[in-house]
């Protein structure tokens, strides 16, 4: 140190940047203020495990978790689900022609019908979804891939689409309305149910289409330009329909009301999925008869228009029938987790009291002693 001409106590005097009065420096401390937050004094609690607090912990959640977990497990067993593929994958499927030879450019809507029988009743409301496979909704820039400004009705972002939407953001020199690539892969197969009674006449089942999407969705998120003209034909004027779409966004639904951006089936497709398998609301349908079951027992057609292809991503199809209750769909997953967490508490705190019972006099008597 002494060779490099740099004293100790110079070292000392210019880190602190004290000179004194005669400097004019003031004394900067590093040490935090005189406060109870800062100096760590605010009053503490701290549990102190012991076996009268920790056995009686055990044994309660145990008998609350147990009780719950089953009510939950026979609530959803009680939920009446029915699942039908229709890929057409196999060669024995009646969709099996449609699913080989249809792509997105094709122009003629191909069919087919799909049997099956329900065993048991469906009472109440039934709720039909599609469902598919492989198909990663959840992909970064798939879900970047819209315009919400544009989907909420402003008219600038329907002429000149975000840069987000690439590259289905214009077509033929057109800006594309809805923009993006989730609501250019908008599911759009159409499903039919039909009930065939024992007499051999075949009845329609009245689907629902309206009251699939969320409030908030139908009514904040999702809104119609408003123009010149209430005609939508006139306000979409000048812009394209997403590419593997077979007609415009003002054509989906003859009823002004589901008509546009306020689509309920484009608006429960664009709320993305986080899993590659998973399923969205169809239709709805209403039980109409307080002593008839909403669907009976017998033999059921579904009749698909089958235009959404699948086989590029080597994806599934499948037609979802189901009742809900007041926890929602069927899922038993959270029945079990529950009876799982509770038959474990339970049997720690009996290995732990047996341990205590055991071995605590032992200690007692050690402390006492010492």
């Amino acid at each position: 140190v002494m060779a490099s001409g740099y004293s100790a106590k110079e070292e000392d005097g210019h880190h602190s940047g004290a000179l004194g009065p005669a400097g004019g420096a003031a004394v900067r401390s590093r040490k935090p203020d005189n406060t109870a937050f800062k100096q760590q004094r605010l009053p503490a609690w701290q549990p102190i495990l012991t076996a009268g607090t920790v056995l009686p912990a055990f044994f309660i959640i145990g008998l609350l978790f147990i009780p719950i977990g089953i009510g939950l497990y026979v609530t959803s067993n009680n939920i009446r689900e029915l699942q039908i593929d229709y890929t057409g994958t196999e060669s024995s499927s009646p969709c099996f022609a449609c699913s080989q030879n249809y792509s997105w450019n094709m122009t003629t809507p191909c069919v087919c019908s799909v049997s099956f029988s329900l065993d048991q009743p469906f009472e109440s409301n039934v709720f039909m979804y599609y469902g598919l496979s492989n198909f990663y909704q959840n992909h970064r820039r798939y879900v970047k891939s819209r315009d919400d400004s544009q989907l909420n009705g402003n008219l600038n972002s329907l002429k000149e689409p975000s840069k987000e939407c690439e590259p289905y953001r214009t077509n033929d020199g057109k800006p594309i309305a809805p923009c993006g690539a989730i609501a250019n892969s908008l599911f759009n197969d159409t499903l039919a149910l039909y009930y065939n009674d024992p007499n051999g006449t075949e009845t329609q089942i009245q689907l629902v289409k309206r009251g699939i999407a969320w409030w908030t969705d139908k009514h904040v998120k999702f809104r119609n330009p408003v123009g010149d003209d209430s005609n939508l034909t006139a306000i979409f004027q000048g812009t394209a329909k997403p590419v593997n779409w077979q007609k415009p966004v003002y054509e989906l639904d003859s009823d002004p009301e589901n008509n546009g951006f306020i689509n309920e089936d484009l608006i429960v497709w664009m709320r993305t999925a986080a899993l590659p398998t998973f399923r969205k609301l169809y239709r709805i349908i209403e039980k109409n008869s307080s002593t008839s079951p909403t669907l009976p027992r017998g033999n059921y057609t579904l009749k698909i228009t089958y235009n959404y292809p699948v086989r590029s991503f080597e994806g599934r199809k499948r037609m979802i029938l189901s009742t809900i209750s007041w926890m929602g769909g069927k899922n038993p997953f959270l029945g079990i987790a529950y009876i799982t967490v509770g038959s474990i508490c339970f049997f720690l705190g009996v290995v732990l009291l047996i341990i205590h019972h055991k071995y605590g006099s032992r200690s007692s008597s050690a402390d006492l002693t010492h």
